[in-house]
């Protein structure tokens, strides 16, 4: 073994505690790098092998009714691959688990069963039989949440006739790989279910016995699918078409993405606040070592070794510490990937979902550590490859003291003879004393990043459910009704207060961009459902044109004034250019709001309703939910209390984890940065120290000097880590705004608290920790002078 390599495992022993507290703030950095990127690289290879083998369509279209006979029409546009006609109707589920209707969707599927777009995954049980009209495939989801299986009996609603739907298989489908209600955000599968029945059977129950609701299309390589989607509506548009969407904006597949795309964000940003912090602990150690050992490197240069060997054997030290963390970094995000992955097989659903690390992952984890380790080295190299040999066999000049800025302020006397050494120490350096406030700092960011999630969920739950959706009970129609279904709404137990809605399906079209949504026409004065901005202002829908959410805005890249086409999807399918009234900043969806009676003109129909909110009376809830569950014209049913509990559970879950892996990592940089802040002053100042033990001071007394830097830091780093990390959480909010949630900058005083006491309590810790060096410094040793 060379002698360089000898210095070098014994620097290493000597240093072994700030070497393990810098390797672990990098080991943090790198764990999380690993976990969010191979979770994203695993979901995103697990989503493109189960939409290639069981055909997920490009291309979906809803249609009111069309005869089968449009099937050639459609099969000859140019592009197109497949087509695949189905029958699809959202029907009211009579569940003896759940109080209120839940609500099915089923969908159409060949028996026997043929490869089909969109197809069936069976996880357990069989395939309907042929001539069995009852017999249904249950979402796995929906299965799990009511214990269901093969031979369970689902009573359902079934076009205005209760059927008892047997069922004999639990399935999956690429199409519902994330499954939430229309006009949800959030999924709740004990409320919410898909059904795959027999296509003889349902096209019979819905009077489609010769004809379809609903299209899937496969696109060939190449295909325009602009020009597709185009042709698809002028063929179905004489047919009640509500207009053909592309893959990327159906429901399942857009929430993925979106998740995907999130999780992709948070394994570049987070890390690389870690990996900055450990490049500058690495510098800082490196730095004093090289102080430390200038008679060293001058007897080393005298004995003929050059320049880039004493370089690189400083480099070397910093890349050891790197390729360390990098083992127990590519480790530990291994461990956490796996978690991350159970945790999505929660919510979103395939066949197999099972957690891969790629190695180009692994590699680039290691390749950043390693970069990060030669980068905070620098200038320690530079340091020692140009320190002249005469100059560094003599001792490093003793530092220059004199009076501090806060003494020629004429506060001196209130500080005592250790508060003024204290002072004195971090004015004499002051660009280390900042890098260590810094430091600590940014843990405190990081707490406050962690937790404001929280909050933001919290707020946007009080916003949501306690300003906007007053209402207790949502019930949704069939199809559009008159004013006798509002008077019989009215008159069912338990409600009192009733209020229409009317939702038209729309395309509105700004220039080259398009959303299809819906419109919800409100009545003047809401009072259970109403517009509301994220800070609580209540919103006036205007009595001509549209009032639109900010996403939606600018999704469509309009402000208010504008003038959108908005394409009607129902009835006569009208085309009118309309003005934006305005825009309101929502948290939730694509959100695009009329007065009522506007909306009837637009959409050129009478006084019709789609949908009521109900306010009930607690003690007759029971009795109104087994009223809905039987009402023929219902279509669906949702409880606001269901939404705020499964919107709590679903984000808490899965934020939850994310959270106690930013504040357990968060602790680690403060005790990292705290630590070796506490140790390079105890390695620069220990000779003081001694002098001061030989003269008579305390144990005590020493430590009060040596820690006293530290609690200053502290105390200076955590309101300014606070300020740090209220920003960062602006940052975060704004690049993870998505079309689905826009997260509320929303920092309760709870969140800094717990942030500053994290951090001072890991800042403490080190301390102490330092504090045992004290019991056993070697006074004899400390006070050799070299001559």
């Amino acid at each position: 073994m060379r002698a360089l390599d000898r210095k070098l495992l014994r620097d290493l022993w000597r240093l072994k505690g700030q070497a393990i507290a810098i390797g672990a703030v990098m080991a943090v950095g790198l764990a999380m790098f690993v976990a969010y990127l191979s979770t994203f690289a695993s979901l995103q290879l697990t989503q493109q092998a189960y939409y290639d083998r069981y055909r997920f369509a490009d291309v979906f279209a809803s249609v009111r009714r069309a005869p089968l006979a449009v099937r050639p029409r459609l099969e000859a546009i140019p592009g197109v691959a497949r087509v695949d006609l189905r029958v699809v109707a959202d029907v009211t589920l009579d569940l003896p688990s759940l109080r209120e209707p839940a609500t099915g969707r089923l969908v159409s599927i060949p028996v026997p069963h043929l490869p089909v777009l969109n197809d069936v995954f069976l996880r357990r049980g069989r395939y309907p039989a042929a001539g069995r009209a009852d017999e249904v495939l249950v979402a796995e989801g929906f299965a799990l949440a009511h214990d269901l299986g093969p031979g369970s009996v689902v009573m359902a609603l079934v076009n205005g006739r209760r059927r008892a739907l047997q069922v004999v298989g639990v399935a999956l489908s690429p199409e519902y790989v994330y499954t939430v209600r229309p006009g949800d955000v959030i999924p709740d599968a004990s409320r919410y279910g898909v059904i795959w029945m027999a296509r003889d059977a349902l096209g019979a129950a819905f009077d489609l016995e010769g004809g379809f609701n609903d299209v899937a299309i496969a696109l060939a390589p190449g295909a325009s699918e602009p020009a597709v989607l185009a042709a698809v509506d002028d063929v179905l548009r004489p047919y009640g078409g509500l207009g053909a969407i592309p893959r990327r904006l159906q429901v399942s597949n857009w929430s993925l993405s979106n998740e995907l795309d999130q999780l992709r964000g948070f394994g570049l940003i987070v890390p690389a606040i870690f990996l900055a912090v450990a490049a500058f602990l690495l510098n800082v150690v490196l730095t004093r070592i090289v102080s430390v050992q200038r008679e060293q490197i001058a007897a080393l240069k005298a004995l003929g070794y050059s320049r880039g060997a004493l370089g690189w054997h400083y480099v070397t030290w910093s890349l050891v510490v790197g390729a360390c963390a990098s083992v127990v970094g590519v480790l530990g995000g291994v461990w956490m990937g796996g978690g991350i992955v159970g945790m999505y097989n929660d919510y979103f659903r395939f066949p197999i979902l099972l957690y891969r690390m790629p190695p180009v992952v692994a590699i680039g984890a290691v390749a950043i550590s390693l970069a990060a380790s030669a980068l905070g080295a620098l200038g320690a190299v530079r340091r020692a490859v140009q320190l002249p040999p005469a100059e560094a066999m003599r001792p490093e000049p003793p530092a220059r003291y004199r009076v501090s800025l806060v003494e020629r302020l004429g506060l001196g006397g209130w500080l005592g003879p250790a508060a003024r050494m204290v002072v004195r120490n971090l004015e004499r350096q002051p660009l280390r004393a900042a890098t260590s406030v810094i430091g600590v700092a940014m843990s405190a960011a990081l707490l406050v990043v962690g937790l404001f999630f929280l909050d933001a969920m919290a707020e946007m739950i009080r916003v949501q459910f306690d300003l906007v959706q007053r209402q207790d009970v949502t019930v949704s129609l069939v199809e559009p009704r008159g004013a006798q279904a509002l008077h019989e709404l009215e008159r069912l137990p338990g409600v009192i207060a009733i209020e229409p809605v009317r939702a038209v399906a729309v395309r509105l079209h700004a220039a080259q961009r398009s959303r299809q949504v819906a419109i919800t026409g409100l009545p003047p004065n809401p009072t259970l459902q109403r517009v509301v901005d994220v800070n609580g202002r209540v919103r006036d829908v205007p009595p001509a044109g549209l009032l639109i959410s900010r996403a939606l805005g600018d999704a469509l890249g309009v402000q208010a004034g504008a003038v959108i086409e908005v394409e009607v999807l129902e009835g006569r399918r009208r085309r009118v250019r309309v003005p934006v009234a305005g825009l309101v900043d929502e948290y939730l969806g694509l959100s695009a709001y009329m007065a009522r009676d506007a909306l009837a003109v637009l959409a050129g129909e009478g006084a019709v309703i789609s949908g009521v909110h109900l306010r009930v009376d607690p003690r007759e809830a029971s009795i109104l939910h087994a009223r809905l569950k039987r009402l023929p014209l219902v279509a669906g049913v949702a409880l606001t209390e269901a939404m705020v509990e499964s919107f709590d559970r679903t984000l808490g879950e899965t934020m939850g984890v994310m959270i106690g892996f930013n504040v357990l990592f968060a602790s680690i940089i403060a005790f990292g940065v705290a630590y070796n802040a506490a140790r390079v002053s105890l390695s620069e100042r220990s000779r003081e120290l001694a002098s001061l033990r030989v003269l008579g001071f305390t144990r005590a007394e020493i430590s009060v000097i040596l820690l006293g830097e530290l609690v200053v830091v502290t105390l200076l780093a955590v309101p300014l880590g606070l300020a740090i990390g209220h920003g960062l959480a602006w940052v975060v909010v704004t690049a993870f705004q998505t079309e689905m949630y826009r997260f509320p900058l929303a920092v309760a005083p709870r969140t800094f608290a717990v942030a500053a006491a994290v951090a001072v309590a890991a800042a403490g810790v080190s301390g102490l920790v330092v504090r045992r060096h004290l019991d056993h410094l070697d006074l004899v040793s400390v006070l050799k002078t070299r001559e």
